[in-house]
């Protein structure tokens, strides 16, 4: 996975942070869907790689609960980069609590991590819900 995860990293559109970063979702049916940062000067505008995979994920029919793993790799640093929070949230969404979130960097080391352990207090459906009672 870390020579498919450098080359797709060459994808990224990073002009302003010159931080490559490539993401590649695993399916429970086995599909790879793939994913690269997309920068903006409206910084806002930027998408990471990780949701990039998911919403790619998403778009092509895929659903809650359907993924397995993410793999995840930053092409300009020595260091194993974890997912921000905005990218952790919609992992806590869509993914297993147990499903993998496996990190790299450029080196081959790797990190793996749980979903529950990289979000252990998720915003979930269940905030969301209020008591009609009170």
């Amino acid at each position: 996975m870390k020579e498919e995860l450098f080359e797709l990293g060459k994808n990224s559109y990073s002009p302003y942070s010159n931080f490559r970063v490539a993401a590649i979702v695993v399916t429970k049916d086995g599909n790879k869907l793939k994913g690269v940062n997309v920068e903006n000067s409206s910084y806002g505008a930027t998408i990471c790689a990780e949701r990039n995979a998911i919403f790619n994920a998403i778009s092509k029919g895929y659903k809650k609960g359907d993924f397995k793993e993410l793999h995840l790799m930053c092409l300009d640093s020595n260091k194993i980069s974890t997912p921000c929070f905005m990218c952790r949230q919609v992992i806590s969404e869509l993914f297993d609590k147990e499903s993998k979130v496996i990190l790299y960097n450029i080196n081959g080391d790797t990190e793996e991590y749980k979903v529950s352990e990289l979000c252990p207090y998720p915003f979930s459906e269940d905030d969301l819900k209020w008591n009609q009672d009170l």
